[in-house]
């Protein structure tokens, strides 16, 4: 196959950042997604209504007038949320997920919740407004080691989350190992996940192996390659509808991201539905790619699949080596290598 025409993608889990730096990279999303889930974890994060409706604006002042981009906003769980948020952001149309970071999992986590229990009255009051709940799924604990966060997770949180909160729609962000493959499709159709393309087309091999790579860092880290990547590939391609397509696209500055303590992410909105096209494409399921990336995210959200259409070609081309970065540089996933398609515009 030469060219593939797609309904235009969706994009949800996407890192924008704010300010300058929000300016540098949301166009490259706009260009190729329809929506992106935007992720509230902000320095001061995204807490409340009236900041997620701030942070919307701030998003579309920063697109092109012709852009139909539509960023979907996400508050950010802390153990003092409160119901009365909840119920607004259920009625606010600008928002439409709550995002649960354990404190200290990940990048500006540092705010997220601590005990699980603190948070109950306001997930069950989410399971009423049947507002989604997005999940970065790992333990923080020191004595786990960062291979195991995300099973842990799953057995000793996840678990009980859905057993406790059966009609909760709740999404597992990023998902990395075979085992939240497994837990995923044995749950009921209101628990799915998101996967990313840097997840599907790399492994800890390709962070580690002839030295440290610091643009491959991400959290949940990269795991092996078997079973755990090749789980996700087969979840990915499956044409199940339980997984979709979220970049958790991340952009750092390359000094950050090459210091002596690397901040996680991974920047893959330069070249997103390439990048998964790439993964489809290498096991020969490059016709499952319109599902996973502009159906079963919509479907799950409720929301109306887009309309347009978008046109990959079997060309290759060089990534680049970096990309600006509000006045300086970040490092695309791929950087200096060859992609095998080329989004037509």
């Amino acid at each position: 196959m030469e060219k593939i025409t797609l309904t235009k993608p969706d994009d949800w889990h996407l890192h924008l950042r704010g300010g300058d730096a929000m300016k540098s990279v949301v166009g490259m999303s706009a260009l190729q997604m329809g929506r992106g889930v935007i992720m509230p974890n902000l320095s001061p994060p995204i807490v409340s209504v009236s900041q997620a409706i701030a942070y919307h604006s701030e998003i579309m002042s920063a697109l092109s007038p012709a852009s139909v981009f539509n960023p979907l906003m996400v508050l950010y769980l802390t153990d003092s949320t409160t119901k009365k948020e909840v119920i607004a952001a259920s009625n606010a149309q600008e928002v439409h997920a709550v995002k649960l970071y354990p404190a200290g999992a990940t990048t500006n986590s540092e705010s997220g919740v601590t005990n699980l229990l603190n948070t109950y009255p306001v997930l069950e009051q989410m399971q009423k407004e049947d507002l989604p709940l997005l999940i970065h799924g790992e333990v923080t604990d020191n004595d786990i080691d960062i291979f195991d966060r995300e099973k842990v997770f799953i057995d000793r949180t996840l678990s009980r989350l859905v057993k406790d909160f059966p009609g909760l729609r709740m999404v597992l962000e990023h998902i990395t190992t075979k085992d939240a493959v497994d837990f995923i499709n044995d749950s009921h159709n209101n628990i799915a996940a998101t996967i990313t393309p840097h997840h599907l087309l790399a492994n800890r091999n390709d962070m580690l192996v002839g030295g440290i790579k610091p643009h491959f860092y991400c959290l949940p880290v990269l795991k092996r390659r078997t079973p755990h990547q090749d789980s996700l590939i087969r979840a990915a391609t499956s044409g199940s509808s339980k997984f979709f397509l979220g970049t958790d696209s991340a952009p750092h500055e390359k000094h950050q991201k090459e210091s002596a303590c690397g901040c996680a992410g991974v920047f893959s909105a330069h070249a997103a539905i390439e990048l998964y096209a790439e993964a489809f494409d290498r096991v020969g399921k490059i016709e499952m790619l319109e599902g996973f990336a502009s159906f079963f995210g919509p479907d799950f959200y409720h929301l109306p699949r887009n309309e347009e259409k978008i046109t990959l070609e079997k060309s290759k081309w060089r990534v680049p080596d970096s990309y600006n970065f509000s006045g300086s540089h970040v490092t695309p996933f791929f950087s200096g290598k060859e992609l095998s398609w080329s989004l037509l515009v």
